[in-house]
This record gives structure tokens, sequence and C-alpha cells, in this order.
């Protein structure tokens, strides 16, 4: 497939697109937490999901089921399950949008551990940026008075990191499938997991007004759906490094959205945190990019 040197206007359109669809979602998903608790919210994005997805569905080979089950797991309920907990012990948009971009220098770190994959000094110093700044915007007043969200939200994180390494020697599965896959996979799980810390909460479905249904719809079609699959098409388009930094517009459209709408106040602390966190993923994703165009053979 050819790709493009780079992303044009439309491209660009689309990034700007996901982005807005990957912010607007900690907005609508923070409104519907309060009527539904987190682990059930994220069984019924997943319930939506599956439902729509089911037909799409294509199978792994014998082999990959293991890691792909362990995906599920991973990501599909501790990290979402999580980091919807997260977003709900908050008392903001803005630290929940920024500490979950701590996945990024996690990535690094696990590919590192797990799949033996090296990284110079600029990225080494880039993931200390990152972790320094989430060590900075825990010490704002709007965090520490929530300080269960934050811890909440790093482990989140590092379930996504460790979903995002296992993910990476996956075959023969589209995005669709994956997401399908991991839907279907984990809405038993996380029902589990609610009727053990949220008892009752399924019988108190039917007093949940429109507001907590449109986040988990939204949730499931407008951030999952569509959000990944522009995100797929542009992939296909253009090398992930390549797309990757773009990404870092939703977590700064979240925090607009949470200064504009919920009525965020941040701190000197978490403006400076959070500009270091997503300053040393801004620095990860562009080492990246600069070692893709090394591995392209020029033109002759």
């Amino acid at each position: 497939m050819t790709r493009s040197p780079g992303l044009g206007g439309r491209d660009l359109a689309l990034v700007l697109l996901i982005c807005v669809a990957w912010a607007g979602n900690f907005l609508t998903s923070a409104l519907a937490l309060r009527e539904i608790p987190p682990f059930l919210f994220t069984a019924l994005r997943f319930a939506l999901l599956g439902l729509v997805l089911l037909p799409f569905l294509k199978a792994p080979s014998r082999g990959q089921w293991p890691r792909l089950l362990a995906v599920c797991v991973s990501v599909g309920v501790l990290h979402f399950g999580l980091s919807f907990t997260a977003l709900k012990l908050a008392g903001d948009l803005s630290s929940p949008a920024i500490v979950m971009q701590s996945y990024v220098p996690m990535t690094a770190i696990l590919g590192w551990f797990v799949l033996g994959e090296r990284f110079g000094w600029r990225t080494g110093l880039a993931i200390a940026v990152s972790f320094g700044g989430v060590l900075v915007l825990g010490f704002d007043p709007m965090v520490l008075d929530h300080p269960g969200s934050l811890i909440t939200m790093l482990i989140s994180a590092l379930f996504l990191a460790l979903g995002t390494v296992l993910m990476k020697p996956l075959r023969e599965l589209d995005v669709f499938s994956q997401q399908g896959w991991m839907a279907i996979v984990s809405v038993m799980p996380l029902l589990a997991v609610s009727a053990a810390l949220e008892p009752g909460a399924v019988m108190r479905l039917g007093d949940v007004s429109w507001v907590g249904w449109m986040g988990a719809a939204y949730a499931a079609f407008v951030s999952s759906l569509l959000g990944h699959g522009l995100f797929y098409v542009l992939v296909q388009r253009h090398p992930v490094a390549q797309v990757t930094p773009w990404l870092l517009i939703a977590p700064l459209l979240a925090v607009g959205l949470g200064i504009w709408v919920w009525g965020d106040r941040p701190g000197p602390r978490l403006l400076i945190g959070g500009a270091m966190v997503l300053g040393g993923v801004l620095m990860i994703a562009l080492r990246a990019l600069a070692k893709a165009r090394e591995r392209v053979p020029p033109l002759t």
C-alpha cells in the first residue's frame, strides 16, 4: 500500500474529528457516571458495541487466542473499568485526561522489558519528563482533593500499556474484529465485577435518564466505533508514528471542555505538570516518527 509522505488537509480533518470524539467521551461519560457505576457503565458500552460489531467479527488464528484474551482482560476489563472509576472519583475532567496519557511512556518501558525494544537517551529523557509531570500535577489542590482518582488512573494507564504491548504481535485482525472481540469477551467479567463492587446497580438501570444512556451510546459508537475506526483508516494511509503526535489534541480538548463545561479551575501545578506529561509524550512520539523515517529506504 502506498503511504503518503504526510497528513494532508483531509486526513488532518479526520484527526481532528477523532480528537473531538475522544475528548467528548470524557464529558459525556462523566455525566453518565453520575447515574451508572463505572464497571456497569463499561459493560453497557461494550454490550452496545459488541452487538453492532458481531456480524463483522473475524476469528483469530488458534495460537492467537491466549494473547487476544489477555488483551481483552487487560484493556477491556481493567483499563476501561478503572479509567471510568478514576473519572468518577475525580472532581474534574482535566487531570484524568492528562494522566491517562502516561500510558505512552509506560508502553515504551514495557516494550523494553517484554519485547526487547530499545530506546535511546532522548526517549528515556521524555519518559522521565512525563512521569515528573505526573508528580507535579499530583500536588495541584484540585488533584489533592481526590488522590484516589490519580492513583486509579495511573493503574488504568498501566493496564492499557500492557495491553498495547501484548497487542503488537497479534496478526490477521482488523480494528473492528479487535474491538468486537474485546467487547464480547469483556462484558461478562465486567458484569461480575459490577455485581461484586456495585451491588444492585443492574436493578437500578430502569431509573437511569437519557443522559446516562446517551453517555453509554456515545462511548460505544462515537468514541470506539467512529474514533478508532477513523484511526484505523489513517494508519492504513500513514505510519502510526506519523499519526500519534496529532492525537495529543484530544487531551487538550478535554481540558478545554473541563474548563468550559465542567467548571474545572486548574492551578499552576496542574498546568505545568500537564505540559510536562504531554510534552514528554510528544517527544516520545516524535522520536518514534524519526526512527520510522530512518527505516524507510531512499527513493531511487
